[in-house]
């Protein structure tokens, strides 16, 4: 007789808790119960699981490959169990969401109050940090990176383009000259973000490649801190136009070289763990990002614009 999907699950999440008794806590019953299962489980399949003692378990080499079978086919079950109710029930349930700390301040959390009222059932819990997260390791349902994507075992989706742009203060310009050309740039104070020289790749207005080497006495790994830096009149920042914008509107921050276009294929994306059928929390909230950026996001467009769509709302 077949082991039932609730012995495969205690199975896996005794392995993942680490003890019969954590496991058992979890699951809100007696460790005798998680016990039983595990026993009535090996005398059914005939082969033993796990290597008991008094402080730790361990799967025996039939165990381990049971265990990642296990683990599939529950996976695939809770896919096709959303897959079946994504559009009928109601998306519900903690979403742990991973988000670079500055975007997320300026341009996610703002937007939380709409979700919320679009989505009442949905528990988010926002963690801001500028470290890549290990999304599966780390329990997140999804995160957001502005980067450019590297091979991963993690699905993806673009949520809009990350846009960049070299700027510095009216003050700074003042006391050190403007430069003309991206190459002028090695004459210049620039603001780096670990190192204190760095390669900042470019395209001229016709499209061509180039790049240059850039150094500076101040360095720091922190976006908003860079911004306050180059508004502060340090030096010349490398920015993103969602990081900027306001000060490139109200003059705190001047564009250098328009027409340039700066940096590789970075976007800013969406990522969460493969999988064929995303639970409807999942979904809707990656839904609800890429609908309130679009392709052209807000902070991109000309100021007329945004005026007469807040006019509008």
């Amino acid at each position: 007789m077949p082991a039932s999907l609730y012995e495969m699950s205690i199975l896996t999440k005794t392995i993942a808790a680490g003890s019969l008794s954590a496991a058992a806590r979890e699951m809100g019953v007696s460790t005798a119960v998680v016990s039983r299962k595990l026993s009535a489980l090996e005398a059914r399949l005939g082969v033993r699981l796990l290597n008991r003692t008094t402080r730790r378990i361990a799967l025996t080499d039939e165990g381990a490959r049971y265990h990642e079978a296990c683990v599939r086919i529950l996976a695939e079950v809770e896919e096709a169990d959303a897959a079946a109710s994504a559009r009928r029930v109601e998306p519900q349930g903690l979403l742990r969401i991973a988000l670079p700390t500055s975007f997320g301040q300026k341009h996610i959390a703002p937007l939380i109050p709409r979700f919320a009222e679009l989505h009442p059932k949905v528990q988010l819990a926002l963690s801001l940090s500028d470290r890549t997260v290990n999304v599966i390791d780390e329990g997140f349902d999804v995160a957001v990176r502005i980067a450019e994507l590297e091979d991963s075992s993690l699905a993806a989706r673009r949520l809009a383009p990350n846009r960049r742009v070299i700027c510095a203060s009216p003050e700074y310009l003042r006391r050190h000259g403007k430069p003309l050309t991206p190459q002028d740039l090695v004459r210049h104070n620039c603001l780096t973000t670990t190192d204190f020289s760095m390669l900042w790749e470019y395209r001229d207005p016709e499209g061509r490649p180039a790049s240059v080497r850039v150094s500076g006495h101040y360095a720091c790994d922190n976006w908003t801190v860079l911004r306050d830096w180059a508004v502060a009149g340090l030096g010349v920042a490398l920015k993103s136009t969602w990081d900027v914008r306001r000060d490139l509107e109200d003059g705190s921050l001047e564009l250098l070289f328009p027409g340039y276009t700066f940096g590789g294929d970075v976007g800013i994306y969406a990522v969460y763990p493969h999988r064929r059928y995303l639970p409807a929390k999942t979904r809707v909230f990656i839904d609800f990002l890429a609908d309130s950026f679009g392709p052209e996001p807000y902070w991109d467009r000309p100021i007329e614009t945004r005026r007469a769509e807040r006019a509008a709302a």
